[in-house]
């Protein structure tokens, strides 16, 4: 083990990888919401996945006490994230595993490659990993002349699809089993007559996959935890493709994020009980694949552990937006969201799509390479509900709003909206002004004389009714109406109150039986 440093926090870097799309939000998601199937497709997935969760979410009465528990372990594991880290690598290394520490997807990227040539393979299986994607690890290995299958059996569909990756859990949540058919058909030899029945297309896949697994020599995976006190690394999938990866290559390398590191077996037994229920609505996974280093005769005899950065440090350095890295990649709060079920994963032009994307990729990419994702929420919280570790997303929102408001105001050049808001705010701070601004406005009746609504203003308050209308203006302001009102009814007399003990205070006489 040799002496590591880090160094200052630094950005996910530009030009690779999978954290910045080529459009903002708000364009990519107009695309998206005139694309009725995909809404049906991911409006029936998220409702199934919803159900099944609350299902077994319900069968734990210490349900809220787990995720409790998940939080606490998390920030603490935060707090105390580098002597941990080193534990990790002590553990792995005396137990014939090799760790290697990657700033940036660029390193990253390379130290995969550099370590798929010196086994002497020219193609790779994978496990799905979320990392990988991140970092671009596949267009990478290719770009060296090596191919990268992905096993998981929605990753299989992206990839032959030549499409994108929509959903944390469910990669191809976005297809339906008709067009998943017709991709296996075009793609996959001998299944021309391939029906859509779930099971056809996947035993088409198994058979597809099969001489993969067993000719491969090399295995990329991520993992979902690592254990800090042995070195252990955990890998949860419900198809078994994980398995056979991790177990049959005789070169195993794992991307991981810092992050992911828990401290303890007993850590990991609170996650392990908080995951599943989460993401896929079961008990438990139905593969837990969990390896220690190298063992003699058995499983992988070369294991690469790569520690990946990329703009984790920065996300850790800020005290209000770490707990983005408290994230297990449940995939919970992508279910619950409503912005999400309508626009779909592609729209957020990251691998991290959804309410946790929102918050994770501007703080790994810098606020400004991804300014229009904090705002893609309506801030319902029901993420916050959903979440098993119990991240505050609605609160961290508000919080790179307000940074990309901050940031944006130390340009020289400031934006139209800015300089809307300082105009306004000039126009507001004098009475006489203000009153001016509202004489002005009755100009705008004109515009709105069909259907007492502004529906198109020339640029640039065209940006404002391309998303929405304005009503239409009175015909008088406050003041004006305020001035000419009726007079109020005069209220009629009152009487003052008796004195005590007169006669009108004593009420009524009594006769003499009433006592």
């Amino acid at each position: 083990m040799s002496p590591t440093f880090l160094g200052m926090p630094v950005y996910a870097p530009r030009g690779v990888g999978a954290l910045r799309g080529d459009e903002s939000f708000p364009d990519a998601a107009r695309t998206a919401l005139g694309n009725g199937q995909l809404r049906r497709n991911l409006g029936h997935a998220t409702r199934t996945i919803r159900g099944k969760r609350a299902a077994v979410v319900a069968e734990l009465p210490d349900w809220e006490e787990l995720r409790l528990a998940g939080e606490a372990v998390k920030a603490a594991t935060m707090a105390r994230l580098p002597e941990l880290l080193i534990q990790l690598e002590e553990q792995v290394t005396a137990r014939g595993g090799t760790v290697h520490w990657a700033r940036d997807a660029t390193e990253a990227n390379a130290i995969v490659l550099g370590l798929v040539r010196a086994a002497g393979a020219d193609e790779v299986v994978k496990v799905k990993s979320m990392a990988t994607q991140e970092i671009g690890l596949n267009e990478a290995l290719a770009d060296g002349g090596v191919t990268a299958w992905e096993t998981d059996l929605a990753e299989l569909i992206v990839q032959l699809g030549d499409d994108k990756p929509s959903h944390i859990l469910v990669p191809a949540i976005h297809r339906n089993r008709t067009e998943i058919r017709d991709i296996f058909r075009r793609t996959m030899p001998g299944v021309e007559d391939l029906t859509d029945e779930p099971r056809d297309l996947a035993m088409a896949a198994r058979a597809y996959l099969r001489e993969k697994f067993l000719t491969a020599r090399v295995a990329v995976s991520g993992a979902n935890f690592a254990v800090a006190e042995t070195g252990t690394l955990a890998v949860v999938e419900s198809e078994g493709n994980g398995r056979m990866c991790l177990t049959l290559p005789q070169t195993l390398i794992t991307v991981m994020g810092i992050e992911k590191v828990v401290p303890s077996w007993t850590d990991l037994e609170v996650f392990l009980q908080l995951l599943p229920r989460s993401s896929t609505g079961e008990r438990m996974n139905p593969y837990t694949s969990l390896w220690t280093g190298v063992t003699p005769g058995d499983g992988p005899q070369d294991f690469h552990l790569v520690l990946l950065d990329n703009g984790r440090t920065a996300v850790l350095s800020d005290e209000q937006g770490r707990a983005a890295l408290h994230c297990i990649r449940c995939s919970a709060c992508l279910n619950v969201c409503p912005v999400y079920e309508r626009t779909g994963g592609h729209a957020y032009g990251s691998v991290y799509p959804g309410p946790i994307g929102a918050v994770l990729s501007p703080q790994l990419t810098g606020v400004e390479d991804n300014a229009s994702l904090p705002y893609a929420s309506s801030l319902c919280g029901a993420c916050f509900d959903a979440c098993p570790v119990r991240i505050d997303i609605p609160a961290m929102l508000v919080h790179l709003r307000a940074r990309h408001v901050e940031e944006r105001a130390e340009r020289l050049m400031p934006s139209a909206e800015a300089v809307a808001m300082a105009a306004m705010s000039w126009v507001m701070a004098k009475p006489a002004r203000f009153r001016g601004a509202e004489r002005l406005m009755r100009f705008g009746r004109i515009l709105g004389r069909r259907d007492n609504r502004i529906t198109a203003l020339p640029p640039p308050l065209s940006a404002w009714t391309a998303s929405r209308d304005l009503p239409r203006p009175p015909g008088q302001t406050f003041r004006e109406w305020w001035r000419t009102r009726p007079a109020p009814p005069a209220a009629p007399p009152t009487t003052p109150p008796a004195a005590p003990g007169s006669a009108a205070a004593s009420g009524p006489a009594s006769s003499g039986e009433d006592r």
